[in-house]
């Protein structure tokens, strides 16, 4: 039975955690407040001590303004075609390999599953400069297609992720569909993929982050301007108007809205997929 002096410390050490959750995030959040402050301030408010961190007056034009000082609407319909392409991508081509490593049986599946594993472990500046010259020689330069058709080959990463949640379904299920006659390929489109939405989510909320911010695969294939992705477009924004810092963090802002926006709206199912990975090796 809890005694008062117990029941006093548990209430203690609940406030005491609540305090560091409370801090801890609101030292998350300052940066992103500081990024939409500085986006609605004025010249005259930018370098000034003490911060000012309310703007006064408001500056809600310097996102219009920023908007026409690059081509933003072109960088943005770029980036949405890659970011589509690529979750598209992923998500097709590692379910399929997650699930042919957790729920299906063939020689070396362990030992091909732990390569796959090291392929995680090689830093993307080894494989930068062979990937550039195979795709030179495909002629994909200043193309999409370096940065949407190896989306269509996995990624090892989200294959393992899928294979954790593959593998907490029962294989009875399986079994009973190929009783009743169904292929290998139905039973993955049909009945598993179904049972997976949270993990399938959780990738694609990984594979958009990655495609959205991914400065090094644009600026290593892209050449022309008509081509460039938002994370270079800001960056040539940078270059251009370095002194205009309001507009610059007026185009980040905008530029970091539809990630926070699809995890708050997704985060449900995202959390659910993280911890579903979890249950079972």
């Amino acid at each position: 039975m809890a005694t008062p002096s117990m029941k006093r410390n548990e209430r203690i050490t609940r406030s005491s955690l609540m305090v560091v959750m409370v801090g801890m995030g609101l030292a998350f959040a300052l940066p992103f407040y500081w990024l939409i402050s500085t986006s609605l301030k004025s010249d005259a408010q930018l370098f000034v001590f003490p911060p000012v961190m309310i703007p006064s007056p408001v500056m809600w034009e310097n996102f219009a303004l920023a908007m026409t000082k690059i081509p933003f609407l072109m960088y943005f319909k770029n980036t949405m075609v890659i970011v589509g392409s690529t979750v598209l991508g992923v998500v097709i081509s590692s379910s399929l390999v997650a699930y042919a490593f957790a729920r299906m049986e063939w020689p070396g599946k362990n030992v091909w599953f732990g390569v796959l594993l090291a392929t995680m472990m090689i830093p993307f500046p080894v494989t930068m400069v062979p990937m550039y010259l195979v795709f030179k020689n495909f002629g994909w330069i200043n193309t999409f297609l370096p940065l949407i058709i190896p989306s269509f080959f996995g990624n090892a990463f989200y294959i393992f992720l899928l294979r954790q949640f593959f593998m907490t379904i029962p294989h009875s299920l399986s079994d009973a569909a190929r009783i009743d006659g169904c292929s290998e390929f139905r039973i993955y489109w049909n009945i598993i993929l179904p049972l997976v939405k949270p993990a399938l989510l959780t990738v694609g909320i990984f594979q958009f982050q990655a495609s959205w911010n991914d400065f090094m695969g644009p600026l290593i294939y892209l050449n022309s301007d008509k081509m460039y992705t938002l994370a270079l477009g800001i960056q040539q924004f940078q270059g251009i108007y370095n002194s205009q810092w309001q507009l610059l963090m007026a185009a980040s802002t905008i530029m970091t809205l539809p990630i926070v926006i699809m995890f708050f709206v997704a985060q449900r199912y995202f959390i659910q997929g993280i911890v579903m990975t979890g249950i079972k090796g």
